[in-house]
């Protein structure tokens, strides 16, 4: 039996994003994203109503700023009292696990999608989705961009504009482009 492409996807295999199935979980992500956008503040609401419909899970007094962008949505599950900043994207073609009381500053990044290298099968659609893991308590800095397969650790710092492209270990500073760990 042939596997559609949504499950080679979720199973971490090479898939194709160029999808039917794919792009209409794109497209319902992209209503829910646009009404949340322009939904006018409301102290009431715990938590966006379009974004709830639509992610994986969420806890408890988390609040996303608009502008907000996310691939699919299906794939991020938040802790309680996530905070992100305005301009947040996260492309979700894998799980995003974001613990609790984790804070972003504006115009965090999170990729999932590794494009195949080969420019002829990058060209047909050709990715494979990596799961990006934010532990507790985690601070991203402002424009820092977290690259696929990377995991954050309880309590660490990613500095303003880092590029995150290997493993954050627990309690630890990184900074710059790669990130890299800052000793006192």
């Amino acid at each position: 039996m042939t596997r559609s492409e949504r499950d080679k996807m979720q199973s971490g295999d090479w898939y194709c994003c160029l999808d039917s199935e794919l792009d209409a979980l794109r497209h319902t992500a992209r209503v829910a994203v646009h009404r949340h956008n322009l939904a006018p503040p409301d102290r009431g609401t715990p938590f966006s109503p379009p974004l709830a419909d639509l992610f994986a899970a969420y806890g408890k007094h988390c609040f996303i700023e608009a502008p907000f962008h996310c691939a699919y949505g299906i794939n991020i599950t938040l802790g309680d009292n996530v905070y992100l900043n305005a301009g947040c994207t996260i492309l979700d073609t894998a799980p995003v696990t974001i613990g609790d009381r984790c804070m972003f500053g504006p115009n965090v990044q999170i990729y999932c999608a590794q494009h195949h290298k080969d420019a002829i099968l990058r060209s047909q659609g050709q990715e494979i989705a990596l799961p990006v893991t934010i532990g507790q308590n985690v601070w991203i800095g402002g424009s820092a961009i977290l690259m696929p397969g990377v995991s954050i650790g309880d309590s660490a710092i990613v500095g303003a504009g880092s590029v995150v492209l290997s493993d954050v270990a627990a309690g630890t500073t990184v900074v710059g482009a790669p990130a890299r760990v800052l000793t006192a």
